[in-house]
């Protein structure tokens, strides 16, 4: 992709449970890797494995001081300027992941996904599409204590400490108010694929229009 070739841009943000990373999944399977590739705000926190059990607790990783921002913002932007970017997977302190090395390749369709990226001013004005993904709190929160558990190995009095102090604080301060401007906003609150399948289909039989 030249310089002057800029891709479409599709931001996608959502509350913790709202189902964003099966979205996420289902919108990418519509186009193959050269068509679309996905750069995640997730794999830019600043680390902080070198703290202890207890600081980690209490370290609040849901605040947009968390996030290496420039590096973020520099790497969006290499691959508008058609530049592959190399960046280690983040594992959230999980012991037994071994990171990988991701391989970011530039391609006509951008999409880039994380809790800030509506709140950074200089990456909200690149997207040329906003989607916002919610969920109930009840229902979110059982996602969540799902998710953080089982995958990632957390203790349930950690969860919910960090839900109630740190999770549900940072969505309504920094994600909530940029609802209203978003393009499409999906209230997933039931555990159906074919809900989401839905949306992904529909989107993408538009973005097939643009990129022929």
């Amino acid at each position: 992709m030249s310089e002057i070739d800029k891709p479409y841009v599709i931001g996608i943000a959502g509350s913790s449970g709202s189902g964003k990373t099966f979205f996420l999944k289902s919108f990418l399977d519509h186009f193959s890797e050269d068509e679309i590739t996905l750069i995640s705000q997730d794999d830019y926190y600043i680390p902080a494995n070198t703290k202890t059990k207890e600081e980690n607790r209490l370290y609040n990783f849901d605040l947009p001081t968390s996030i290496d921002r420039a590096t973020f913002y520099k790497h969006i932007s290499d691959l508008f300027e058609g530049r592959t970017v190399f960046k280690e997977e983040y594992t959230f302190n999980n012991p037994d992941l071994k990171p990988k090395m991701l391989e970011i390749k530039p391609a006509h369709i951008l999409v880039v996904e994380g809790l800030f990226i509506f709140h950074y001013e200089e990456i909200n004005q690149l997207l040329d599409y906003r989607i916002f993904l919610d969920a109930d709190e009840p229902i979110a929160l059982r996602r969540r204590l799902k998710r953080d558990l089982v995958e990632r190995g957390y203790d349930e009095e950690d969860v919910m400490y960090k839900w109630i102090n740190h999770v549900v604080p940072s969505y309504n301060e920094y994600l909530l108010p940029h609802k209203e401007e978003c393009d499409l906003v999906i209230r997933n609150n039931v555990d159906d694929p074919l809900v989401i399948q839905t949306f992904t289909n529909d989107i993408a039989k538009e973005l097939r229009k643009r990129i022929g």
